[in-house]
């Protein structure tokens, strides 16, 4: 069973919150939950796709596309009035046969002050399928 978009998803004409410029159906929205769900071909597509999921409060595909080593044991909680504001992927680099790193700022807004998420994030592939596994703040 797919999983169905949360309250906050994102209208099929709109672009892509993952700033690629492309409309999100033909962006994240299949990895989300169309038939290509959870088979973000890279480790970038799946950083975008996790980005998008924030923006969309989708926990489960957060939970899904986290390693289960590093993944949290905690239900996923959004922080209320947070507003994303956009994504600038600086690097992509494939460090091994199925590990790459991705690094990244998002921005953010929460109680009227800016805020910036400037991460490396580490992702492996395992029986073909990319995962998050952590980042370190930069």
């Amino acid at each position: 069973m797919k999983p169905t978009a949360p309250a906050s998803a994102t209208a099929p004409t709109e672009p892509c919150p993952c700033g690629s410029g492309l409309p999100y159906p033909a962006c994240c929205g299949p990895w989300h939950g169309g038939e290509l769900h959870l088979q973000a071909p890279t480790a970038e597509a799946l950083m975008r796709s996790r980005y998008s999921a924030y923006v969309r409060e989708d926990a489960a595909y957060l939970l899904a596309t986290w390693h289960p080593r590093t993944r949290p044991a905690e239900p996923f909680n959004f922080e209320p009035g947070l507003r994303w504001l956009g994504l600038e992927v600086k690097q992509h680099r494939i460090t091994g046969a199925d590990s790459a790193e991705v690094t990244f700022v998002a921005r953010s807004k929460l109680g009227g002050r800016a805020h910036r998420l400037h991460e490396r994030s580490r992702f492996v592939r395992e029986d073909g399928r990319w995962f998050y596994v952590d980042g370190d703040l930069l």
